[in-house]
């Protein structure tokens, strides 16, 4: 599966690491990326987008599949 998340609250490359280690933390995620300047974070893998969503808000950031 392939998701997009908006991701808003990124302001730097340092947001998108945070970010991408968030959601890669999660169960069944294969890779993830993200782009501050697009407020977007692409996921690969099996993760429930629930559990996506709440790891981005966990680091402090607002996510909307």
């Amino acid at each position: 599966m392939s998701l997009t998340l908006t991701v808003e609250g990124m302001s730097c490359e340092h947001c998108e690491q945070t970010v991408v280690e968030a959601l890669e933390s999660v169960d069944g995620v294969t890779s993830a990326s993200a782009d501050h300047e697009a407020d977007v974070a692409e996921i690969d893998g099996s993760a429930d987008t629930a559990e996506l969503v709440a790891a981005v808000e966990d680091a402090g950031y607002d996510a909307v599949a």
